[in-house]
C-alpha cells in the first residue's frame, strides 16, 4: 500500500495545506477557516495520509512557489507532479488548459470550453474546475465568468479569494474598497 503524507504550512494568504504520495501531489488546499478544517479538505482525496510537519524533496519547491505567489512574487508549477489518480478524462483537460494561464492573466469559462471545442461545455468547465484538487498549481482561480466577472469559485471566502489572488498576481487592478483601506 503506498504511503501518503499531508502538511500544513504558513503563507500570506494564511495555512495552505498539501498532500502527496509516491507518484505526486494529490491535493493543494486554501486556507480554511482553521488547521483542522484545512485537513478535512485534503482527507476528502487523502482519507488515510500520514500528517508530517516535513516536505518531500519533491513538494518542498511547490511549497515554496505557492509562498512566493501569496507574496505577490513570479512562481510557477510547471515542474509540480500531480497524482491524476480517479480525475476523469474531462477533467484533465480542463487542468491541463488552466494550467497554462500565466500569472497576471485569465481565462474565460467559455474561452476553456471553446479551446475544448464546444462552447456550451462551459458549465462542465466550472463543474470540473469546482472539484480541482490542486488549486493554487492548476490555478483555477484565473478562470472568470463573461465580461470579468467573479463567479464560480468554490474556495474558503468564495469570489473575495479569488479577486484578492488575482490581485496579487495583477491580474486585476485595486478596486474601490482598496483605495478606500489604503
Amino acid at each position: 500500500m503506498a504511503q501518503s503524507f499531508v502538511m500544513l504550512f504558513d503563507t500570506a494568504i494564511g495555512r495552505c495545506g498539501i498532500a502527496w504520495g509516491d507518484d505526486g501531489i494529490l491535493a493543494v488546499s486554501f486556507p480554511e477557516t482553521n488547521d483542522a478544517a484545512t485537513l478535512q479538505r485534503l482527507r476528502r482525496r487523502v482519507p488515510d495520509a500520514e500528517q508530517t510537519w516535513e516536505a518531500s524533496q519533491a513538494v518542498a519547491p511547490v511549497i515554496a512557489a505557492i509562498r512566493a505567489l501569496a507574496e505577490g512574487e513570479a512562481a510557477g508549477f510547471d515542474d509540480a507532479r500531480l497524482d491524476m489518480t480517479g480525475v476523469g478524462e474531462f477533467e484533465k483537460s480542463v487542468y491541463a488548459l488552466t494550467r497554462r494561464i500565466a500569472p497576471g492573466e485569465t481565462r474565460t469559462y467559455g474561452k476553456l470550453a471553446r479551446d475544448l471545442g464546444d462552447v456550451s461545455l462551459s458549465r462542465q468547465v466550472g463543474q470540473a474546475l469546482g472539484a480541482n484538487p490542486f488549486p493554487i498549481v492548476i490555478p483555477c482561480h484565473r478562470v472568470v465568468g463573461a465580461g470579468g466577472t467573479m463567479t464560480g469559485f468554490s474556495a474558503p471566502g468564495g469570489t473575495e479569494t479569488k479577486r484578492r489572488l488575482l490581485k496579487i498576481e495583477g491580474a486585476i487592478g485595486p478596486d474601490l474598497f482598496d483605495l478606500m483601506d489604503g
